[in-house]
């Protein structure tokens, strides 16, 4: 597998843009809340997703994304591993490679490990920060289990409780 370089993603709250490394696109809903920065937008053009959903909580390192897909639901929830910052308007997402993803009460899945290794190879994500991440990765995808892959109940544990929007049903063009 050949190594990516480490995903910067700017979420430009006033102008409400989402720069990410495939471009920059508009944002429906910024909303910022005691544990972080929730975020709604559509997904135009896209293959697979026609909506994204994420709640940005800096003090787990986790981006919880919630997508609406065009055809069956593929996953519940995808958690983005990640360091996030906010300089005054401007929260900053560093992708630290490895997602996990849940099947609510059924079970979750640490994926893109040969991203993270690789990547780690090529010398964009040192040592410390790989065993990091691969540390908190097994913390999520344990804590999850003892809740039954259950987000809620889990995130509860923390003193969270994260809000999403209702999406519109797609419309016949």
């Amino acid at each position: 597998m050949d190594a990516e370089p480490v995903k910067i993603e700017r979420h430009d709250v006033p102008a409400r843009l989402h720069h990410t490394n495939t471009g920059v696109r508009g944002v429906q809903a910024y909303r910022e809340h005691e544990h972080g920065l929730f975020v709604s937008r559509p997904f135009i053009a896209h293959p697979r997703v026609r909506h994204w959903q994420a709640h940005l909580l800096p003090a787990l390192g986790l981006v919880v994304c919630r997508y609406d897909f065009h055809g069956p639901r593929e996953h519940d929830y995808h958690i983005d591993l990640a360091r996030i910052a906010r300089m005054g308007e401007v929260w900053t997402v560093r992708d630290q490679y490895l997602d996990v993803l849940v099947h609510a009460g059924l079970a979750a899945e640490i994926v893109d490990t040969e991203e993270l290794l690789s990547s780690h190879k090529a010398g964009f994500i040192d040592t410390p920060e790989l065993y990091e991440v691969v540390e908190r990765a097994h913390r999520v995808l344990s804590e999850l289990s003892r809740t039954r892959y259950r987000l809620g109940p889990w995130l509860e544990g923390y003193g969270l409780r994260l809000d999403w929007l209702p999406v519109p049903e797609p419309t016949a063009v």
